[in-house]
């Protein structure tokens, strides 16, 4: 396990290097977008990121997690077949994604914000839903034959270079450069992928259309499954920024979206890290429950001890961070940052059980856990907000996240019939507990005032952490 425990972290420190590089990027971007354009800025990208993430979801069917699977589970001589049959696939529900936005463009816009005066910024960004199909089917062949470090090199590309791109864009068009700014990025990464593409060896019979459809039913079913939740939980999102935007303004909108960005990018880039390694990994042993209970409990060990200090250590200089990133306009923010800290402690276990239910392919169950998840997200958020704004927000993230946790536990101890260790149950208690006293006393006493707990935080999960990687 110690061999293991040392690829699984060298994986995290790449990507993790990837994320701080993303994160760089993104700093800048909201940065510039903040000081040159304001939070109608923030706001606007808000809005149509979520616009096209709805979209995505509705058009990709779940290819970029579904595929990863079966690609990592496939035999060498499988790989041919199934490779050519995940990049015919990207292409044709790209186009199919496209189509439909310039289609409904007009829609969309009327839909957004309430008149069809953003119908064409909806057709340009077709480009983006195109390529972002592509990408996702090649990022799904890196993940699935583990080619981490192309993948990263990729990423990294497209993030740098799509920022490179915008920064005039920003400074010369204002407010208009919000849409070709998003184009740009994708197409970037577009870029990238094509010159570090995977090799497959080809086929040696050419795959028929119908070999097509016979390949990818499994891949494709499991995605149906996934694009229905992610429509419908992206939709929620969707009607929360729209909610918010009706009985606010679009400066709230964009306030909730940069909380929303710190939390879940900037504190979970840690997920994003493991998650590359993990689900693959996962998705090769889900046949064996002994196997599968021993890397959900490895994952969570590691996990848990590089969120904790992370997330205790945001919430100790949270004022300086949302300056940083943004400005202090922006300081509203805080309560909701702080509060919704412990609820990545709540993520971080949650989703560890949760990668089963994709590991072994159960649409069903997955299709379930998630719905119910969005629709306490929303009840959660409308009323923390209603009754007490930002703060509210912070509870409800914290509160969401508890809730998900006991979703997921049913299948995974009931359905697989899967356990947890004493030992983790109890760490996992005490890193709920750490993060949960570190917010209480920053917005009680001062921020700074959570340092011993980040201090403290930090010196267990180093002791934790090399006993797991020499274990």
């Amino acid at each position: 396990m110690s061999t293991l425990n040392a690829r699984i972290m060298k994986i995290t420190g790449m990507f993790g290097g990837l994320q701080v590089t993303n994160i760089a990027c993104s700093i800048v971007r909201a940065k510039l977008v903040a000081l040159w354009i304001g939070t109608a800025g923030i706001g606007l990208f808000g809005i149509l990121n979520s616009a096209l993430e709805m979209i995505f979801a509705l058009s990709q069917l779940g290819i970029r997690q579904s595929a990863v699977a079966d690609i990592a589970s496939a035999r060498p001589s499988q790989l041919p077949k199934l490779g050519c049959t995940v990049r015919r696939w990207s292409i044709i529900l790209g186009i199919a994604g496209a189509l439909f936005t310039l289609l409904c463009s007009g829609w969309l816009s009327r839909l957004s914000f309430g008149h069809s005066g953003y119908a064409p910024a909806f057709a340009w960004l077709s480009i983006t839903v195109l390529l972002s199909a592509v990408n996702n089917g090649e990022g799904a062949i890196f993940q699935g034959l583990q080619q981490f470090r192309k993948l990263a090199v990729c990423s990294m590309l497209g993030a740098v270079g799509g920022l490179a791109v915008s920064v005039p864009m920003f400074y010369f068009w204002g407010i208009d450069s919000i849409v070709p700014s998003i184009i740009a990025y994708t197409v970037v990464t577009w870029v990238a992928l094509g010159v570090y593409r995977q090799r497959i060896p080809r086929p040696e019979e050419p795959v028929s259309l119908k070999q097509t459809f016979e390949i990818g039913r499994r891949f494709l079913t499991l995605g149906l499954y996934m694009t229905v939740t992610a429509v419908v939980t992206n939709a929620i999102s969707y009607a929360f920024m729209a909610y918010l935007n009706h009985v606010d303004d679009l400066g709230a909108t964009g306030c909730y979206n940069a909380g929303f960005t710190i939390i879940n990018r900037y504190a979970g880039l840690v997920f994003t890290a493991i998650s590359m390694e993990y689900f693959p990994r996962l998705a090769a042993v889900a046949h064996s429950r002994r196997r599968t209970s021993a890397f959900v409990i490895n994952q969570l060990w590691l996990s848990l001890t590089v969120i904790v200090p992370v997330a205790t250590l945001f919430i100790a200089v949270s004022p300086w961070v949302v300056r940083l990133l943004y400005s202090n306009d922006f300081s509203v923010i805080l309560p909701f940052v702080i509060w919704a800290m412990p609820g990545t402690v709540l993520r971080a276990i949650s989703w560890c059980m949760s990668f089963v239910i994709l590991a072994r392919s159960d649409g069903r169950t997955f299709l379930l856990t998630e719905l119910l998840s969005g629709v306490i997200s929303i009840a959660l958020n409308i009323l923390g907000y209603h009754y007490m704004g930002f703060t509210g927000l912070g509870y409800a993230y914290f509160g969401w996240y508890a809730a998900y946790t006991l979703i997921v536990a049913i299948p995974y101890f009931r359905s697989y019939r899967l356990h947890l260790s004493r030992n983790i149950a109890l760490f996992m208690l005490y890193c709920l507990a750490m993060s949960a006293a570190a917010a209480w006393i920053a917005l009680t006493v001062a921020p700074l005032a959570a340092i011993p707990f980040a201090a403290v935080a930090s010196a267990i999960s180093i002791v934790m952490l090399r006993r797991r990687l020499k274990a």
